[in-house]
């Protein structure tokens, strides 16, 4: 099964509406939507390694934009529904490392952190709720998304065959792999 849904999704990723589905994606993940856009962006690259520059662009400018809504969502109604998100996702205490980590590093939080796959959304919530700059905010996004994807991207374009390669050979140790490596970034976004 695992490798069905593989296949279905890399085939997909060469779909005419793919580049939609990836736009869609990074926007709701930076504000409220759990699943990161990597898992429509590494098929999607992997299946038109061409691409890997304008998709890339596109993940960050869907991202940067979905970001806006969440700043504006902890600017706004903080206390309706940016508490709703975090409540959901369980990330209360991380929100008040963050905040605290904000009002004494800024833009330098934003800068390193959004170029994680922790959940962004955390920290978009979180600027607009302690009021960060909003134009230093929209900068450090874009730093900071773009080379979480470029990074994604290059090495895709560089490496794909043996990437899709060893993702093939080793579905099932990929799928553990990338779970845990979600499972762990949600843990230490709860830590801090």
């Amino acid at each position: 099964m695992l490798e069905r849904t593989y296949r279905w999704i890399l085939a997909k990723s060469d779909s005419r509406g793919a580049p939609w589905w990836l736009g869609a994606v990074a926007f709701a993940e930076s504000s409220v939507f759990p699943l990161p856009p990597d898992i429509l962006l590494i098929p999607m690259i992997l299946a038109d390694r061409r691409r890997w520059w304008s998709l890339c662009l596109l993940a960050t400018v869907a991202s940067v934009a979905g970001g806006l809504v969440g700043y504006l969502i902890g600017y706004f109604l903080f206390e309706t529904v940016g508490q709703a998100v975090i409540s959901f996702y369980g990330l209360e205490e991380s929100f008040l490392t963050f905040q605290a980590l904000f009002r004494e590093w800024g833009t330098l939080i934003l800068l390193v952190k959004g170029a994680t796959p922790i959940p962004y959304k955390l920290l978009t919530i979180t600027a607009g709720a302690v009021q960060l700059d909003l134009l230093t905010f929209i900068g450090a996004s874009i730093l900071s998304r773009f080379l979480r994807f470029i990074v994604v991207g290059a090495l895709l374009y560089y490496f794909g065959p043996p990437v899709q390669a060893f993702i093939e050979k080793r579905l099932g140790l990929v799928s553990i792999a990338v779970l845990v490596a979600t499972i762990g970034g949600i843990a230490l976004v709860r830590l801090f």
